[in-house]
C-alpha cells in the first residue's frame, strides 16, 4: 500500500510545485507589465516626443544627408544637397548651382559667388533646425512651458510652447508652438515666428506654421519628407499655405575629417 501510496504523493507534490511555479512566472509578467504601464504614464510630453522620434538612435549616428527642394509663392527658394551631424554641430548645404554654405558651430562660410548672401545664416541654421527640431527640442536653453491640448484640423494635440534663454542661437527670440499627435507622439505641426533680420513685433505679427507630412522610416527612424508651411496663429489655426519642402535620398552617413572641410576662398559670414 505504502509503495503505491509513494509514486502518487511525488505525483502531487510535483503538480503543486509546477502550479507555484507558474502562478509565480505569471504573477511576474503580470508586474513587469503593470511596471510598462506605470513607466509610460510617467513619462513627461518631452519623453514621448523623443521616444516616438527615436532621438537616442538618431543620435547614434554621425550625420544625415538628403536632397532639398524648398518652394516658397510658386517660386523655388533652395535646391541641393544637404548633410548635418546628427548633434547639430556642423553641417554643410550644396546647392544645385554649384555654390555651397558651410557651418561650424556659430561661424558660417559661403561661396563667393552665392546668389542669396543676405540669407546665407538663415539657410545655414533654419533648414537644419526643422529637419533635427525633434532632437533639439530638449537642447540646454531651450524653455518649455505645457499650453494642454489644442485644437487643430479637429485633433486635440498635446501642445507645447518652446522659448529660448537669451544667449541661445542667432534667434533667441523666435518661439514655437509644437502640436504632437495625441496616439503616435509624432510632432504634426508647429507654429513659429522668425525673428531674423526684423524685430520680435512684426515677427509675432507674421506668424507661420511648418506641418510635417509623409513620414518614413530611415533606419527604424521616422523622417518627415514632406513639409508644408501655412500663414497661423495659435487661436485661429492654419491659414493658407505658403510653400512645401520636399526631402528624398535621406540617409545616415559616416564622417571624416574632409567632410566639412571649408573650401579656400570662403567667406566668412
Amino acid at each position: 500500500m505504502k509503495e503505491k501510496l509513494l509514486p502518487f504523493l511525488f505525483f502531487v507534490l510535483l503538480s503543486v510545485v509546477s502550479c507555484k511555479n507558474e502562478t509565480s512566472e505569471k504573477k511576474e509578467i503580470i508586474e513587469t507589465q503593470t511596471e510598462i504601464v506605470e513607466t509610460k504614464k510617467d513619462l513627461t510630453w518631452l519623453d514621448k516626443i523623443e521616444e516616438a522620434h527615436k532621438k537616442s538612435e538618431f543620435l547614434s549616428h554621425d550625420a544625415i544627408a538628403l536632397d532639398m527642394v524648398i518652394n516658397f509663392g510658386g517660386n523655388e527658394r533652395l535646391n541641393g544637397r544637404m548633410t548635418f551631424l546628427t548633434n547639430s554641430t556642423r553641417g554643410k548645404i550644396e546647392l544645385n548651382d554649384g555654390t555651397a554654405i558651410y557651418f561650424y558651430g556659430s561661424e558660417v562660410f559661403h561661396s563667393p559667388d552665392l546668389k542669396n548672401e543676405k540669407a546665407v545664416r538663415f539657410d545655414a541654421y533654419t533648414w537644419m533646425y526643422f529637419l533635427l527640431f525633434p532632437s533639439k527640442i530638449g537642447d540646454d536653453g531651450a524653455v518649455l512651458k505645457d499650453l494642454g491640448q489644442l485644437q487643430l484640423n479637429d485633433v486635440a494635440y498635446n501642445a507645447q510652447h518652446l522659448s529660448f534663454k537669451g544667449d541661445v542661437g542667432d534667434a533667441p527670440d523666435d518661439w514655437y508652438v509644437i502640436y504632437s499627435h495625441p496616439e503616435t507622439s509624432l510632432i504634426d505641426y508647429a507654429g513659429y515666428i522668425v525673428t531674423a533680420n526684423k524685430s520680435l513685433e512684426a515677427a509675432e505679427a507674421d506668424p507661420h506654421a511648418i506641418g510635417y507630412e509623409d513620414y518614413k522610416t530611415i533606419d527604424g527612424i521616422p523622417v518627415p519628407h514632406s513639409w508644408k508651411y501655412y500663414e497661423w496663429t495659435k487661436e485661429k489655426g492654419l491659414g493658407k499655405e505658403i510653400g512645401f519642402a520636399n526631402l528624398s535620398n535621406v540617409e545616415f552617413v559616416d564622417v571624416d575629417a574632409s567632410t566639412f572641410a571649408i573650401p579656400e576662398r570662403f567667406i566668412e559670414k
